[in-house]
């Protein structure tokens, strides 16, 4: 909140400056909602003929590893199989619109809360696995958009070590200017942080050496809910 509340002291002086009310008029917003329905789009490559394969494949090629599931009741099972198969504990923490989901009968523990660091954490390493939605995936990049806001905080996909997304196929769109169009059209503005998420956190900083979850997480596992 206060990084959202310095912002807009920033935003108020520069408008101030400029001799404008510190707020935006409906004019205004009603000019630039005009200019980009008017402004052509740049060239772009052709959109792939099935959107969800083509986001599953690219998303792999950025070494995300996926799953499908037929409907969200399935996620859970989904996500143990997963801890199983790389012997991680059974305990995350998740967007609150996926607290409603049967995790205890999956055999998973599952808070809806934004992850704590290990010095703030009553156990030994800290939240290791963190579970979010997202606002849509990409097909042309496999990359994931996330929107923050007080419940879908963007720590849960930042901080654990282990980020699983879950994935409407229903909310997959073509490329990265379909993503920005989508938020336009069903949030009107941008949150305070927008977070496209294309696979593990990577570095090539040290002797051009690729090494996974140097700012974030290590692997990023993405669930596709084909009915949702």
């Amino acid at each position: 909140m206060e990084t959202n509340d310095a912002r807009d002291r920033i935003f108020a002086r520069i408008r101030a400056a400029q001799g404008r009310p510190a707020r935006p008029t409906s004019g205004e917003r009603e000019a630039v909602a005009d200019y980009l329905a008017r402004h052509p789009q740049g060239p772009r490559p052709m959109s792939a003929a099935d959107l969800t394969e083509h986001f599953l494949a690219q998303a792999q090629r950025m070494s995300s590893t996926v799953d499908r599931v037929a409907t969200m009741d399935e996620v859970p099972a989904a996500i143990v199989r997963f801890l199983d198969s790389l012997n991680l504990v059974h305990r995350a923490v998740a967007w609150d619109a996926l607290g409603a989901l049967p995790w205890q009968a999956a055999g998973i523990e599952v808070e809806c809360r934004p992850p704590v660091r290990e010095v703030e954490a009553d156990h030994d390493h800290g939240d290791l696995v963190g579970i979010t939605g997202c606002f849509c995936a990409i097909a042309e990049t496999g990359s994931l958009m996330l929107l923050s806001g007080p419940t879908t905080f963007a720590s849960a996909a930042l901080l654990p070590e282990t980020h699983v997304a879950v994935v409407p196929r229903s909310r997959i769109v073509a490329g990265l200017e379909d993503a920005f169009a989508l938020v336009r059209s069903e949030r009107g503005e941008l949150p305070r942080a927008t977070n496209i998420i294309s696979g593990p956190s990577r570095t090539g900083d040290i002797e051009q050496t690729i090494v996974l979850g140097a700012h974030g997480p290590y692997r990023v596992h993405v669930i596709l809910v084909e009915q949702a």
